[in-house]
């Protein structure tokens, strides 16, 4: 009885400082295909982020994230309307080095849509891997800013053309700009 009491405190105490924040951010995204049929071209967007997450700043959170990339090209040609959205969950982990910045690193996984109309179908499904690095800058107790480097290995559903089923892959590198309040 006693280790029950004694770990429900510990267990109070730990996530006492824990305060859920929500942040909104800017990327800038490049995206490369891996395989296409169609030599599909890399192509570099903008990105909007609102994030949800609980944790500490100085040790470990998790992270739920809302993606808009605008005029999101899957064709050969990037064309306006277009949007590709996406849903990713990530673990992070923060380090208190007693400097003024605290690095994390964080790794995930999503999953989106992105808009292919002109092509067979009108939308494609895909999901991701999702590995980061970078650092928050506090302003006060309640904001920071976050600085960061996302790396993400998207995979698209199989489309069937004519003879042949086409399956794509691409790889995502961005830098991600946001502000963070925590509550």
């Amino acid at each position: 009885m006693k280790k029950i009491i004694l770990f429900t405190l510990l267990a109070t105490s730990l996530f006492a400082q824990a305060k859920v924040y929500m942040g909104l951010g800017y990327n800038l995204y490049n995206e490369s295909y891996s395989y296409s049929a169609s030599a599909l071209p890399d192509t570099s967007d903008n990105a909007l982020r609102l994030k949800f997450g609980y944790g500490i700043r100085e040790s470990y959170a998790v992270e739920f994230a809302l993606n808009y990339i605008e005029h999101a090209s899957y064709n050969e040609t990037p064309e306006a309307g277009k949007a590709k959205y996406g849903f990713n969950i990530a673990l992070m982990k923060a380090f208190d080095l007693g400097i003024y910045v605290n690095p994390f690193i964080k790794i995930g996984f999503g999953a989106g849509v992105i808009d292919t109309s002109g092509l067979s179908t009108q939308s494609l499904a895909y999901g991701s891997f999702d590995a980061g690095t970078g650092f928050f800058i506090p302003i006060n107790d309640f904001s920071d800013f976050e600085i960061a480097y996302e790396y993400k290995n998207l995979s698209y559903e199989k489309q069937d053309e004519l003879d042949s089923t086409i399956q794509n892959a691409s790889h995502v590198n961005s830098l991600y700009f946001g502000y963070n309040i925590r509550f």
